[in-house]
């Protein structure tokens, strides 16, 4: 069994562009059926806020692989120094069974959070061309940093600018990337407001966007309690990895499905997007929607890509 660490993930690196063909691959053969998820559980007590999450996976392509990421939210440890988010994934032999990897620490799963927006996102900006876009990064804790790295990465010829907002001072260094200028700004609706694109990526334990986006706005609606049903009543086409998982745990989209009669087929899948199955308005006038609960199947994945480079490289520890 190998060991790898967030140390080893930082020196294989975060490849923004094969990570995000990962996604896709996963997409497509998650839309055909070929994989097993069931639904996580979440795993609750004392403190109503905390939970551990256990989220299994197979899936068939681009690198078979089956295993199982247990993360834990706790999201009143970062008033105490401590990370939000801390897991392990275990990756088993997908013919045997025999557990063959362990990757400790967040750090991988913020990667495929951000490797998911990317995704979409790469998909979406080849349907819908146009002048240069004002983007918005509301929360900048380490989701939040991650997702301009891989906008300034990915994205630097079709963005004017990105403007990031937290509720906490920003006292890093922001990312400055490919002549991209990334602004930090004092509230979130200077962010927000007027933006092209929004990425949410807070751990609010309450909603505070009240105003709707600009017309036509792509909505990367990644930390899921975000939006009041004002600003929500706005959407256009609504975009859900899975619509099981994410209607559910109080999400806004739960919310819209018992207050404002939202079902699933008012939705369209991840997967279909990105399949071409699903047509997509090119002249900036709909708003989309994007709400990702987070599929333990790109987690597996991602896992998997980089156990892959770590046996290239030979680095991780192996263990007796």
């Amino acid at each position: 069994m190998k060991y790898i660490t967030e140390d080893d993930l930082r020196q294989i690196g975060i490849p923004w562009a094969a990570l995000s063909d990962v996604i896709a691959e996963v997409s497509l053969a998650y839309g055909e059926g070929d994989y097993a998820q069931p639904i996580k559980p979440y795993l609750k007590f004392g403190d109503a806020s905390n939970r551990i999450i256990a989220m299994p996976a197979y899936i068939s392509r681009p690198i078979r692989a089956a295993g199982m990421k247990w993360i834990a939210s706790y999201p009143n440890n970062v008033n105490i120094g401590l990370p939000r988010a801390n897991s392990v994934t275990i990756l088993n032999d997908p013919d045997t069974g025999i557990p063959n990897y362990i990757i400790n620490g967040s750090l991988i799963s913020t990667i495929r959070t951000t490797a998911v927006s990317a995704a979409l996102l790469s998909k979406l900006l080849q349907e819908r061309q146009g002048d240069e876009l004002q983007v918005a990064v509301i929360g900048m804790g380490p989701i939040g940093q991650h997702h301009v790295n891989m906008l300034t990465s990915l994205f630097s010829e079709r963005i004017e600018e990105i403007r990031v907002y937290d509720k906490r001072e920003i006292s890093f260094s922001l990312p400055v990337a490919n002549n991209v200028p990334v602004r930090a700004v004092a509230t979130w609706q200077e962010a927000y407001l007027g933006a092209d694109i929004v990425f949410t990526c807070t751990a609010s334990s309450a909603r505070y966007i009240h105003i709707p986006s600009k017309e036509g706005s792509i909505l990367m609606h990644v930390s899921l309690r975000d939006y009041l049903p004002e600003a929500k009543a706005s959407s256009g086409l609504v975009v859900v990895d899975s619509w099981d998982e994410v209607c559910r745990a109080d999400t806004d989209i739960e919310r819209l499905h018992l207050d404002e009669g939202l079902q699933e087929e008012h939705a369209v899948t991840l997967s279909d997007v990105i399949a071409g199955k699903v047509k997509i308005d090119t002249a900036w006038q709909e708003r989309i929607w994007f709400a990702p609960m987070g599929l333990a199947v790109f987690d597996v994945a991602v896992a998997a890509w980089y156990t892959r480079q770590a046996d290239e490289l030979g680095i991780g520890i192996e263990l007796q």
